[in-house]
């Protein structure tokens, strides 16, 4: 699975855990609810500043955010460095 992928579905789950839009989520973190259709999708790469944003927005670190990306991937065997 891609990195970009996995960012998406993940990104996705936690939006839906939240109760939250793809419009509230944008308006939380400043960002187009269009670019997080984008990246839901795996469509584009996140930014350095979008993770942060994101992560602000859906009230968990920038490291919690990659981590869980990160597991994602290993769900699909494929090894991504630590």
């Amino acid at each position: 699975m891609q990195p970009e992928v996995a960012f998406g579905k993940v990104l996705r789950s936690l939006r839906l855990e939240r109760n939250m839009t793809q419009e509230a989520l944008g308006f939380e973190a400043d960002l187009q609810r269009h670019y997080i259709s984008l990246l839901e999708r795996g469509s584009s790469s996140p930014t350095l500043k979008s993770i942060f944003r994101l992560a602000a927005a859906l009230q968990i670190s920038p490291v919690q955010l990659i981590s869980k990306v990160q597991s994602e991937m290993r769900k699909d065997g494929r090894r991504f460095p630590d």
